[in-house]
């Protein structure tokens, strides 16, 4: 919307038949009344550790905006996060900036003030906040990976469904800003420019234990420890699986905790696993059969998978190989050539994948003749326009369209990590059916979709039952 006014792009929405008149009570009514130009969605950042703190600060920039709540269950990060957004607006002239502070996040859903919320906490955490808040009828931005498990992945399309509401997945490389070229490559492979595509390899880098033993500690004061636990097993508390108390920037120990997140796999593997299913037009599919090797932390305070080689095989006889000693990144191979992308040199944290480590000066988009990469043309197949993740996610809202990573296709790219997970796990081969989202006469995969929460009020089946969502 840099070119027009809120109100003139609200005016050619409605004039182009996106369904703003259509669906009343979805888009807030101050948004759409005589001073809409003035008024900005009110968001709430929930979550306000090191992920929640970056999209904290790319939300504030959106002049579609206004961030009016932060929650956090840790109260320094709490208190961090209101600094962070207050001293936001002072810094443009608001001295009376004033953003509120929520413990609890149902606090936040209650207010009919807030029109959407950005989902930054732990992965097994996502499922149960964001079906809350997509029954509470709020907008979402939720970090990837979209959900901790399949069933979760599906329950929350049912409800976002259901609500009709907008979820943009934290899918950041669907974007143009910061990495254009796994965009650029995705098309490519899209349209057929390195011919029949045969075999796709993805490096998603490589966890590796702490050294440290599971030693329990108090629980800082500072930390509501069992409602952050949520759905996880019951367990004591060790910071190492939690996040740091010491800093706000330090990568989380839950990561690299299988009761909180499955590690690289989903990690950095629902980043890779997207595009590549995107290139290959297997966004709504998934793979066919899934063989999956991987060694696991023991006797350390971390539990994820460290080394893995992994074998999907998808519809018309693509073959996705990663493995912990892949470049990270995609390299998409041919009959007519390949195309590789990756991130380039930039660093989310210092214990993030290099993705250009050996290969010095190396372009984050190459390709086995410059040809490859030239322009589209003609009637092809073009990803919607996405400069900035974050502005698309808004201007979804207002135009009441799908954002560039909608639940429909990031719910697929998680199955795809998960199956691999499950193979893992099993240490065999599984056979998975995307039309009905299970595993093929494998009840001991089937099993492994989901897990029983620890509580009822974090299981968000039960939410949905609550909200008549069938």
């Amino acid at each position: 919307m840099k070119n027009q006014s809120r109100r003139s792009f609200i005016r050619a929405t409605v004039r182009g038949g996106a369904g703003l008149a259509m669906l009343p009570g979805l888009i807030p009514a101050r948004l759409l009344g005589a001073e809409a130009p003035g008024k900005k969605i009110q968001v709430a950042q929930i979550g306000c550790g090191r992920m929640g703190r970056g999209d904290l600060g790319e939300v504030l920039k959106q002049s579609s905006a206004r961030v009016v709540a932060v929650c956090d269950l840790d109260a320094k990060r709490l208190a961090a996060g209101k600094k962070m957004a207050e001293e936001f607006y002072q810094a443009r002239g608001e001295a009376k900036a004033n953003v509120k502070a929520f413990h609890d996040y149902h606090e936040v859903l209650a207010s009919p003030a807030i029109d959407a919320v950005v989902v930054s906490v732990p992965d097994h955490s996502h499922a149960f906040v964001a079906v809350a808040a997509a029954i509470a009828r709020k907008h979402l931005y939720v970090q990837k990976p979209v959900t901790y498990s399949i069933a979760e992945a599906i329950g929350l399309r049912r409800a976002v469904q259901a609500k009709r509401i907008i979820l943009q997945t934290g899918s950041q490389q669907r974007s143009e800003h910061p990495w254009k070229s796994f965009r650029l490559a995705s098309e490519a492979v899209r349209n057929g420019h390195i011919g029949r595509l045969k075999t796709i390899k993805i490096g998603i880098g490589l966890d590796k234990p702490s050294g440290h033993k599971p030693e329990p500690m108090p629980v800082p004061a500072n930390l509501d420890f069992d409602c952050w636990l949520g759905p996880a097993p019951e367990q004591v508390y060790l910071e190492r699986r939690v996040h740091p108390q010491d800093s706000l920037e330090g990568r989380p120990g839950w990561i690299t905790t299988e009761d909180f997140g499955l590690g690289m796999i989903t990690n950095w593997g629902s980043h890779h696993v997207d595009i590549a299913q995107w290139a290959m037009g297997q966004e709504l599919g998934g793979p066919l059969t899934v063989d999956a090797r991987a060694d696991f932390m023991t006797d350390d305070a971390w539990t994820v998978h460290t080394t893995y080689h992994i074998e999907m095989q998808y519809p018309e006889n693509v073959l996705v190989i990663l493995d912990n000693q892949f470049e990270t990144g995609l390299r998409f191979e041919g009959d007519e050539g390949w195309i590789f992308c990756t991130r380039g040199e930039e660093k989310i944290t210092a214990s993030d994948p290099n993705s250009t480590a050996g290969h010095g000066a190396a372009s984050p988009l190459r390709a086995s003749d410059p040809k490859i990469l030239s322009p589209l043309t003609g009637n092809v197949t073009r990803w919607a326009p996405s400069p900035s993740h974050y502005a698309n996610w808004l201007e979804s809202i207002l135009a009441n369209r799908q954002p560039i990573a909608p639940i429909d296709q990031s719910a697929r790219s998680l199955e795809a990590c998960a199956i691999a997970w499950i193979s893992m796990k099993l240490k065999r081969k599984v056979t998975w059916n995307a039309a009905t989202e299970m595993f093929v006469g494998d009840d001991e995969a089937n099993a492994l979709r989901g897990r029983k929460a620890r509580k009822l009020e974090y299981d968000f089946q039960v939410a949905l039952k609550n909200a008549g969502i069938a």
